[in-house]
């Protein structure tokens, strides 16, 4: 994640509580981002509970005690002052926020809107999209989110258009994930959207974005992205993905409070999503105008500055280095283990923190869903069952900046119980 902000590595707040500085205030080099006194530093500033080892971190993200506090702050003002402060500057904080976001994505503001979360603003992409004829076709794979599949296949009857469903790999490379998408394209002719996921919610896998949507703009075909589980997780800007319809969360690995996400448009490519009907047809042709949320929880959208400060004082490369060295301390001992499939590559183009496994001829959801029961039971460690790839259910692993090296040791120990 490029930012546009100066990044403090001596401190995870600005203005507000500072993080403890330690001798280790730079990763060691060839540490993959574990220096343990720094990353104790950051896990101090998480009130994450002692009941299990959580390793579900997908669902949404935990706010950082400093987050935290600004956004009750928030709460309490947007409750306090109610209509007085909203028609009277909220407006105008929003928009600062927004713009703040904006330049932490590395897009002009007016690109930018914010959502509810990733689900309203793809849903905004995929059922706005207006360039569509009867009989057009469009795309979209197994790993892809389900309300995004469910929007995708909505299309038949919305639009008229032929709904085309892949498999990704499995396992997988970088050429061969890109191969499956070119020969669909070649296969559908009359191809004219994709849907591409980042980086998957159900294994962890991350797709080359900027290569395939490149091919298909070579093609005459649109690329709507998932940016949910990427942005925050990996390190990279929006322009890296090249790409003109993105949504993406802010609750996830952002940190900000439940309920924002975000919707990217560039400007060039602004006719091709529908208004919101229910925006005033006189109000200005802006991105903010295709959608329409009703009042929602201001105070959230608020707090992003608070989040996008404590993030970037940790740096978007250490933090992507730290994800990837927690997943790859318990994936390196699973490797070893026989019986135990891990579904996402050791390639560090095709991960970040997220990864699955799965249980060699253990491909049932029940499979699954006994799998991480067991985990939490014996071992207090807490994962979720994933369903959705082609070659069957999963459990997904998702480590978060407060999980210490010592949480992923202790689920590679658990694991020959498992098949046990």
């Amino acid at each position: 994640m490029a930012t546009g902000f100066p990044i403090d590595r001596r401190a995870l707040l600005a203005g507000a509580m500072a993080l403890p500085v330690t001798a280790h205030a730079a990763a060691l080099p060839g540490s993959g981002g574990d220096d343990a006194a720094f990353w104790h530093d950051v896990a101090a500033q998480y009130d994450v509970t002692r009941e299990v080892i959580q390793l579900e971190n997908g669902n949404w993200g935990m706010m950082a005690r400093p987050v935290l506090r600004s956004y009750e702050q928030a709460v309490e003002r947007v409750n306090r002052d109610t209509s007085y402060y909203a028609r009277r500057g909220m407006v105008r904080e929003v928009i600062a926020a927004r713009d703040a976001l904006a330049a932490a994505l590395g897009v002009p503001a007016e690109e930018v809107a914010f959502t509810r979360n990733a689900t309203e603003a793809l849903k905004t992409l995929i059922l706005g999209y207006n360039r569509l004829k009867t009989g057009d076709a469009v795309l979209y794979a197994d790993l892809d989110y389900d309300s995004m599949q469910a929007c995708m296949e909505s299309l038949a009857t919305r639009r008229g258009a032929a709904v085309v469903r892949i498999a990704l790999p499995e396992p997988a490379t970088r050429q061969s994930i890109i191969d499956v998408y070119a020969a669909a394209m070649d296969a559908n002719p009359r191809l004219r959207l994709i849907l591409l996921t980042h980086l998957s919610h159900r294994t962890g896998l991350v797709v080359p974005v900027r290569e395939i949507a490149a091919m298909a703009r070579a093609r005459g075909i649109d690329t709507i992205v998932d940016a949910a589980h990427s942005w925050g997780q990996l390190d990279f800007a929006l322009a890296d993905l090249d790409c003109d319809f993105v949504g993406l969360n802010c609750h996830k690995w952002l940190g900000a409070p439940l309920g924002v996400g975000a919707l990217h448009v560039r400007r060039r490519a602004l006719a091709a999503i529908d208004r919101d009907p229910a925006n005033d047809a006189t109000d200005r042709d802006t991105l903010q105008a295709r959608i329409h949320t009703g009042t929602l929880d201001f105070a959230a959208q608020l707090t992003v500055p608070a989040a996008l400060t404590f993030q970037q004082a940790i740096g978007a490369k250490r933090r992507a280095d730290r994800l990837s060295a927690l997943r790859n301390q318990w994936v390196i001992r699973a490797r070893q283990i026989p019986g135990i499939e891990i579904l996402t590559p050791d390639d560090p183009s095709l991960h970040g923190g997220i990864t699955a496994f799965r249980i060699a001829g253990k491909t049932s959801v029940a499979d699954n869903i006994a799998i991480a029961a067991k985990l939490l039971e014996r071992h207090r460690i807490f994962t979720v069952h994933r369903v959705g790839p082609a070659k069957g259910a999963c459990v997904r692993v998702t480590p978060a900046l407060f999980n210490s090296m010592t949480d992923m040791d202790a689920l590679a120990a658990a694991l020959p119980d498992l098949i046990a």
